[in-house]
């Protein structure tokens, strides 16, 4: 029996629940960039580079570590093993696991002040790159010469975060944009997993049925700390610190078992 023609097949089920990652030291266990700093011969930077370093300017000070990296030989497969090799966080693999097994519930994100390379290569070699909707983070890729050659994500007038990424502004443009592909429907909760300075930007557009979690005694946690103990805090979100992804699939099951 056919359908009457005024009738439109059902939309898929959209997902209730976004959860939205931080790379490094979040996903992985140390920083991407120290990580392929070990590819050089001597396996450190110079003094002169290190002390080249601005407050604010971190995306600046990378281009000119691998524009360094390319002058002392190190090539594409040298950097491709070093980021492979970085190690997951603790639990982080079955924390995906569980989100994968809860796909239709929770739509997944990468929001980094890495660079694309670096966080396809290492979620590729994971076998987890097809969880994540998107990533946002640094343009990354090699010119014609072998160097990994690296770009600003955007520019924002945030007076809080680095002046190549606001992961707030992010944030609040996804969720908007979402909003708007989805018919009007908003996620019914966002989930903000980091453990840096620069998290704490985008945890401030929580509100009080989200959850930040920050990673133990990392920035992201003190800081976050420090707000809750602030009559004058802005922060909505809960405030979940994590150990490993296991302290994270516990609080998501809870949260499952409410609706």
């Amino acid at each position: 029996m056919t359908a009457p023609s005024n009738l439109t097949p059902a939309a898929p089920q959209e997902q209730r629940f976004l959860v939205l990652f931080d790379f490094d030291e979040t996903i992985i266990n140390e920083s991407s960039d120290d990580a392929v700093v070990c590819a050089l011969p001597d396996q450190r930077l110079p003094d002169w580079l290190k002390n080249s370093y601005r407050e604010g300017h971190y995306n600046e000070h990378m281009q000119k570590v691998l524009a360094y990296m390319a002058e002392q030989g190190v090539s594409k497969d040298s950097i491709h093993s070093a980021v492979e090799k970085i190690p997951p966080t603790p639990g982080l693999l079955n924390l995906l696991q569980y989100l994968q097994n809860h796909q239709q519930d929770y739509e997944l994100v990468v929001v980094s002040d890495a660079n694309m390379y670096f966080i396809e290569t290492w979620l590729e070699h994971a076998g987890v790159r097809h969880l994540f909707r998107k990533i946002f983070t640094n343009p990354a890729s090699f010119d014609a010469t072998g160097r990994l050659v690296l770009l600003p994500f955007h520019s924002h007038s945030c007076p809080c975060c680095p002046d190549n990424m606001c992961k707030q502004v992010i944030l609040r443009e996804y969720l908007a944009g979402r909003q708007k592909e989805r018919g009007g429907a908003a996620f019914q909760r966002v989930f903000y997993i980091g453990d840096g300075a620069n998290d704490i930007c985008p945890s401030l557009a929580l509100g009080p049925r989200d959850t930040a979690f920050p990673r133990r005694d990392f920035p992201m946690h003190r800081l976050l700390q420090g707000m809750q103990q602030s009559q004058a805090a802005k922060l909505k979100a809960n405030v979940v610190p994590w150990v490993s992804g296991e302290d994270i699939v516990d609080c998501l099951k809870k949260i499952m078992k409410e609706r």
